[in-house]
């Protein structure tokens, strides 16, 4: 029999209303023959006994990730098959599972998928895995059989990147991997809104390619024609390609990371041969943007996330107001701005007052034309809303 942990009385609120995380401050007594271990199935019960939920167990704020309410759903191979077919359904409902144009997307999406700490992309016929939980770590060739389960022939490898995300004081000794089939190639070349794109999920962050900004950057696409543009923390080079396809005159690409600028630079070749007028930077974003004078009429900020979490919230969102403020002070007469968060600690109503006192302070007419999220692939659990996690608004400046 496995570990039992039993709830503070009215602590079971949240539960009954599906939010997938148990705080340990919520926890009373646990039950257990031997001392629990993280990572395994335990099952949660009210003060009084009565069965809620079962999910993974974990050292931390987060006690335990919830994987089912039902009690009678055993977490077995059938179990993982199921949820990842789900999934699979869900993007084939998006027309992203054989797409000529699309062939990389995000199959499971954590929370939104109900599977709390697993994180899958599809590029083309690989599979990238990482796990952000012990549980999930330990359930990583259970999670490998079904998405073989799931896609049959069209996956010939499975990647585990978990190394730089599972817990660290797990002492996991998680190592990057294949852990079915294989790859003789590093880089691999993917299609996305019919742009092509180098991805290296072996070496590259995240999983190899910032997925969740695909529908984001098809608008800065409609935006680009004619204008002069400025990706700032431009990794790879996304929005700098779909710039260039959508017409622009000419775009600068800076991010500090020397290899990521090589990397935006491959890209673009790749798409529109070496004469297109493209330049690269590797240089602090931060600091390039005070010198940029009005070169500029469409600007893309989408920095890495300035606030992990609540406790440096305050200075995230000083940092926020800092850049925009420097963009749009200096920003062409009728240009464009995107900018975006992706602190999951920052609400949609903070980013946009930070942008608003930004606006402010650079004196100059704003209007906000779109308010941007995360796509679909991406999805939110209604009972989670935390996942909302991304969030951008294109400004046009006077």
């Amino acid at each position: 029999m496995g570990a039992k942990i039993y709830l503070r009385r009215g602590k079971e609120e949240s539960l009954l209303r599906r939010h997938p995380w148990i705080f340990s401050g919520a926890i009373e007594r646990v039950e257990c023959k031997d001392e629990i271990k993280e990572g395994e199935i335990v099952e949660v019960y009210t003060k009084a006994g009565d069965f809620i939920a079962r999910g993974h167990y974990q050292i931390g704020s987060i006690a335990v990730r919830v994987l089912t309410f039902e009690k009678d759903e055993k977490i077995d191979q059938e179990w993982w098959n199921k949820r990842i077919a789900i999934a699979h359904d869900v993007r084939r409902s998006l027309s992203l599972t054989e797409n000529e144009k699309t062939n990389c997307y995000r199959l499971i999406h954590g929370e939104g998928d109900s599977l709390p700490g697993l994180v899958v992309d599809i590029y083309d016929t690989t599979a990238v895995v990482q796990c952000h939980s012990v549980g999930m770590y330990l359930s990583r060739m259970a999670i490998a059989e079904a998405l073989r389960n799931t896609y049959g022939e069209r996956i010939t490898a499975i990647y585990d990147k978990s190394s730089q995300t599972v817990p660290f004081k797990a002492g996991l000794n998680a190592v990057d991997g294949y852990i079915w089939g294989s790859s003789d190639h590093k880089s691999h070349v993917v299609y996305e809104n019919g742009e092509k794109f180098l991805v290296n999920w072996e070496e590259g962050q995240k999983t190899g390619f910032f997925l969740d900004q695909r529908q984001n950057r098809e608008l800065v696409k409609h935006y680009a024609k004619g204008r002069t543009v400025l990706n700032t923390f431009c990794y790879t080079g996304g929005f700098s390609v779909y710039a260039a396809s959508g017409g622009a005159l000419e775009v600068c690409s800076v991010d500090a990371s020397e290899r990521a600028v090589k990397l935006a630079e491959e890209n673009m070749r790749l798409n529109f041969g070496p004469e297109y007028k493209h330049e690269a930077v590797a240089a602090d974003a931060v600091e390039y943007i005070k010198q940029i004078g009005n070169k500029y009429d469409l600007i893309i900020l989408d920095p890495p996330a300035f606030a992990k979490h609540h406790k440096v919230l305050g200075n995230a969102m000083q940092g926020y107001k800092r850049i925009n403020a420097r963009a749009l002070s200096q920003i062409k007469s009728g240009g464009i701005l995107f900018t975006f968060s992706c602190s999951q600690a920052v609400s949609k109503e903070l980013f946009r007052t930070t942008v608003f006192s930004a606006a402010a302070i650079a004196g100059r007419k704003v209007r906000i034309l779109h308010q941007l999220t995360q796509p679909a692939d991406h999805p939110i659990n209604i009972y989670h809303p935390e996942g909302e996690y991304l969030k951008g608004l294109v400004l046009y400046v006077e």
